[in-house]
């Protein structure tokens, strides 16, 4: 009797101390994966924190940050991408787009706009200002001959509007999903579909339909009700103010 109280004895610590082993090694876990995500929300506060060079760059320049002024945007920086025309990323870690603040106060009277007749629309921003210094990469990497570049890019030694911090690319978004309208082609799209000014040929030619079209407009009008001009070669691009302007009112952000 005294070793089978032994045996029960025995068998009844062993289960204590495994269920004590088990409690501990599952509050030990918790409290891994509590911490793992203290880690993980701290890291993402530094990652919201940090400014680089290339922004605080701008932000000395006196430029300010579209989502500041409109925080309804979406925001995709193609250049911090390899999605564009080049294929590669020249903003490096910027992911914000910079503007300057008179621009800004036009896009929000646009946005405005926008809103009021099309309250489910949104605007996704593809590119702002883009430095002399930024240009002059994509200028030194285009692989084509000097005499045709300005076709694709603007010479850095002139500067374009993206190089004052007054020209936008920007197309419309659902406000829920983010999803983008279809405008027929994509982003720096280099052909006939993407031009403006040949849209009832391309219409024509079923390269694009009415609804690109129309989406188009709308793009259009909520643009030039800002004060915006559109070009004729890209359906995304719009510009503030004319060359002679922005040479005359604000200095080519370096």
């Amino acid at each position: 009797m005294k070793s089978l109280f032994q045996l029960s004895t025995f068998v009844f610590s062993f289960l204590l101390m495994s269920s004590c082993v088990k409690k501990y090694e599952a509050n030990y876990d918790l409290e891994l994966e509590d911490l793992g995500q203290q880690v993980e929300v701290e890291l993402e506060k530094e990652d919201e924190g940090h400014v680089g060079e290339l922004e605080q760059s701008l932000i000395d320049a006196g430029l300010v940050d579209i989502e500041t002024i409109i925080p309804e945007v979406y925001v995709d920086l193609k250049y911090s991408t390899s999605d564009n025309f080049f294929g590669q990323d020249v903003y490096g870690e910027l992911t914000r787009c910079y503007i300057q603040p008179v621009v800004a106060e036009m896009l929000l009277k646009s946005f405005e706009k926008l809103k009021e007749e099309h309250p489910e629309l949104t605007f996704l921003v593809y590119d702002g200002v883009r430095p002399q210094s930024v240009q002059q990469i994509l200028w030194d990497n285009l692989d084509k001959p000097d005499s045709i570049k300005p076709l694709y890019v603007a010479d850095p030694k002139v500067g374009g509007l993206h190089n004052f911090g007054v020209a936008v690319d920007l197309t419309l978004a659902y406000q829920d999903s983010g999803e983008t309208l279809d405008m027929g082609t994509g982003y720096d799209y280099f052909g006939y579909p993407a031009y403006p000014d040949r849209e009832s040929q391309m219409l024509k030619e079923g390269k694009i339909t009415i609804e690109h079209i129309t989406n188009r407009e709308i793009l259009r009008k909520v643009m030039k009700h800002g004060g915006f001009t559109g070009i004729g070669s890209e359906w995304w691009h719009f510009n503030a103010f004319s060359r002679k302007e922005a040479a005359e009112k604000f200095g080519m952000v370096k």
